[in-house]
């Protein structure tokens, strides 16, 4: 391993390269100074034709970015014979999940574009809030995680715009899908994007015109992706269909998708059929979006009869759910059935055990009420 790479530190183009795909990470050259992709023919540079049909994909050019990433060494040293390009990561193809946080400031969107999916009271004063580091720390809180800027188990690379990209690995069979800021579609918070199938990452070690690319911190692998960050991406419409589209592309694209409650109550919850759709409620009343978050973590347990952390997710789940209460986000009632009905259809006949460690996981969670700045 190139020791100035792994460390995000000054290197060859090439050898950036070179490590990436010795790390099993399709690449693709970027624009000498830039972090967009290099073009090659004419009809490519003015998108005459696609991806799938460009000659210059047959013939082993660079045409269409990260559709024409390769790990093949040989390919990777004409690319790079001379120093004029940057790098990029195919993430969908690598494997890879990586969560891009910007710091660019401006002006604030509406509430219901800062957590897509989670209402934010009227009342709920915002003030500092100001970049997608703060957005990601209060979707983590929401969890009882901290945020996946903090995380030092998993690679992490600073932006010369003070942003900064944290990668994960996806666990097959997942697929997870890219997507950008807090747009009305899939999003995951406000000046955070995600960087999966049909997105690329700029690699570690890249320098361009605005600065580079450093890693920062020890760790130089990407750890998996964490569970309750997986049901969040499931939950904003970033899960992928299982299977390959047949064009080599990935998990086939989804139809676009909402952030409303009802919608995200199905992505969330549908980790098999027959999930308590009322989680507690009369009626046909929706659950509040806040508990369908909390919930979607603990969900994801009865995809697997055992080893899936039911004990440690259902707490964490009690702990978030009870600081909810304590601050006057969640009716008492509610949220301690609903973590019932959660836990039976979870683990059915484990119900006095479920009990007591839903009890346990309140009454912490009641003395730190969670509010959307924080823990008190």
């Amino acid at each position: 391993m190139n020791a100035a790479v792994a460390a995000g530190g000054e290197s060859s183009p090439r050898a950036v390269a070179r490590w990436c795909a010795a790390q099993g990470w399709p690449v693709h050259p970027l624009s000498r100074g830039t972090k967009t992709p290099a073009r090659n023919c004419p009809a490519c540079r003015d998108g005459a034709h696609a991806p799938a049909g460009c000659p210059c994909r047959r013939a082993g050019r660079w045409c269409h970015g990260f559709h024409a990433a390769t790990t093949d060494p040989a390919r990777i040293d004409a690319w790079w014979s001379e120093d004029r390009f940057g790098v990029g990561v195919s993430c969908g193809p690598a494997g890879l999940v990586v969560v891009d946080i910007d710091a660019h400031g401006g002006e604030l969107p509406s509430r219901l574009r800062l957590l897509p999916g989670i209402p934010i009271a009227a009342d709920v004063d915002l003030t500092g809030l100001a970049s997608g580091f703060h957005t990601l720390a209060v979707l983590a809180a929401l969890h009882g995680e901290r945020s996946p800027a903090l995380d030092e188990g998993t690679l992490r690379v600073s932006t010369p715009s003070g942003g900064l990209h944290v990668w994960y690995r996806a666990e097959p069979p997942a697929g997870w899908l890219s997507s950008a800021g807090s747009g009305r579609n899939r999003a995951l918070a406000w000046q955070v994007d995600v960087r999966a199938y049909g997105g690329y990452i700029v690699a570690p070690g890249t320098v361009t015109r605005a600065g580079a690319y450093t890693a920062v911190g020890r760790c130089r692998t990407p750890a998996p992706l964490p569970a309750w960050l997986a049901a969040e991406l499931t939950r904003t419409g970033h899960a992928a269909d299982s299977g390959d589209g047949g064009d080599g592309a990935g998990p086939r694209w989804p139809a676009r998708t909402s952030g409303h409650a009802v919608a995200a109550r199905q992505r969330v919850l549908r980790v098999r059929p027959g999930f308590p759709a009322s989680l507690g409620l009369s009626g046909r009343q929706e659950p509040p979006a806040v508990l369908l978050a909390v919930l979607g973590d603990l969900a994801a347990c009865a995809a697997v009869p055992s080893g899936a952390g039911f004990t440690e997710r259902l707490n964490r789940a009690a702990y978030t759910v009870g600081g909810l209460i304590a601050a006057g986000r969640l009716e008492a009632g509610v949220g301690e059935r609903a973590l019932a009905d959660a836990a039976a259809w979870v683990r059915p006949g484990q119900s006095e055990r479920a009990r007591r460690i839903i009890a346990g996981g309140l009454a912490a969670g009641r003395a730190r009420p969670l509010y959307v700045g924080g823990r008190a």
